[in-house]
């Protein structure tokens, strides 16, 4: 086992994770589609041409180790910086050095995303004319960190995040390198292996503690947790993992399934999520998928905000999941929506025509001259209180942007503007 790593020496003072980096594209665990004997940088490596790249994945899945063992496979000089330190000037200076160097680079990138736009665009001189390959590695969603050129000049490879099986076969590789098992019983071992969260590295910083306590006592899952002490979820406020969890949870309550919303409402929370956001997120969920089926939702969300900033956390989350359940077990309508959309659509297209006369008020003897308000028909004086004149612009038909779903009170408004209709029509004299 000890030869697939760059040192197999558990005493040299270099963190487990470099000691265990692979030394061929073969030995990277979790990714067979990308380094696999069918995957599609094996296909690259094997045709000797290499691409410019865009690894998009998670932290801790290996796309540092990816693009260095890249650099090797294809006889490239590897150059690694990080977008976090660097700037223009060192880019400049990385390319002249590129040029000058008389052998071709493979320019590393990580965390690319944190270059602006003006910075990304440094990039495409120097990969056009082949001064360098650009391997860039992400966490960000690449369609919108990074710019549509490079997108064009780079082909995007998604890095997935480690499944059980890769971090289980990481821990084995730290065992082997160190000649002994870990001191933890088999339910603490899948605890150790569930805390990372896919990321491989953290996992193996854990084991790195772990395997340093020698003949130390087998742990349960109480004693490891209390030795480690517990993880916060792997999750950026303003990235793109939070976007996925909040879409997810928006989903599970469209989808009416009151368990999956709960869980991604409670992997938000458990990261920091602030919870007015997610409150913020209910209530505009209450009037999108909601609406006029369940009018009540949008008081509900509204009731739980105000819950929430009397009582504070963690007793007003409760108000969260008091609401949550509510939208995901509520009757579903997005008329409301729909009809907003369509609204503004015809607003927009129609121009400024004038309402008609008869609805338009006259505090003036002028307005009243010019027939503002004659003809007018007070509904409340009208049989049923509905008197079925004319609401739109002269000579503007009438458009229907409402249309209510068959689901919760609006299969009432569907009956009752049936109803309405069916009374307009005979006042016209089409029925």
């Amino acid at each position: 086992m000890a030869d697939l790593f760059a040192s197999a020496d558990p005493a040299a003072a270099v963190p487990l994770a470099e000691r265990l980096r692979p030394r061929a594209l073969a030995d990277v665990v979790g990714q067979s589609a990308l380094t696999g004997p069918e995957g599609s940088i094996t296909r690259m490596v094997a045709a000797g041409s290499l691409s410019s790249l865009i690894l998009w994945g998670p932290p801790g899945t290996g796309k540092t180790t990816i693009a260095r063992l890249l650099a090797d496979a294809v006889g490239l000089r590897f150059v690694g910086i990080s977008a976090v330190f660097a700037g223009v000037a060192d880019l400049k200076a990385l390319f002249a050095q590129a040029r000058a160097a008389g052998q071709p680079t493979l320019l590393f990138v990580d965390e690319i995303h944190r270059f602006n736009r003006a910075q990304q665009d440094g990039f495409l001189g120097p990969m056009e004319d082949g001064t360098i390959t650009l391997v860039g590695a992400t966490t960000e969603n690449p369609s919108f960190a990074l710019n549509a050129a490079i997108l064009s000049r780079a082909r995007v490879l998604i890095v997935r995040r480690l499944d059980e099986a890769a971090l289980a076969e990481l821990l084995a590789r730290a065992e082997a390198l160190a000649g002994h098992a870990l001191p933890i019983t088999a339910a603490a071992r899948a605890a150790l292996i569930a805390g990372a969260d896919g990321d491989g590295r953290f996992l193996l910083g854990q084991a790195e503690s772990l395997l340093a306590l020698g003949d130390a006592a087998v742990m349960d899952e109480a004693a490891l947790a209390a030795f480690l002490h517990r993880r916060m979820a792997v999750y950026d406020k303003s990235g793109d993992g939070h976007y996925g969890l909040i879409s997810a949870l928006h989903k599970s309550l469209r989808g009416s399934d009151p368990d999956a919303a709960l869980y991604w409402l409670a992997r938000m929370l458990v990261a920091g999520e602030e919870p007015l956001y997610l409150l913020r997120r209910l209530v505009r969920f209450a009037s999108e998928d909601i609406g006029l089926a369940d009018s009540n939702a949008l008081r509900v969300c509204l009731d739980a905000r105000d819950a929430f900033e009397f009582l504070g956390s963690p007793e007003g989350e409760l108000a969260i999941v008091h609401a949550c359940l509510y939208l995901a077990t509520a009757p579903k309508s997005n008329a409301a929506y729909v009809a907003e959309k369509a609204a503004k659509k015809l607003a927009s297209t129609t121009g400024s025509l004038s309402p008609p006369p008869q609805i338009l008020n006259a505090p003036t003897r002028l307005m009243k001259e010019m027939g503002h308000g004659q003809g007018y028909a007070y509904d409340h004086d009208a049989p049923d209180g509905f008197s079925g004149q004319n609401y739109w612009p002269d000579g503007m038909t009438a458009a229907t942007l409402y249309t209510p779903s068959p689901r919760g009170f609006e299969a009432r408004i569907a009956e009752r503007l049936a109803q309405w209709a069916q009374r307009r029509a005979a006042r016209r004299g089409d029925a």
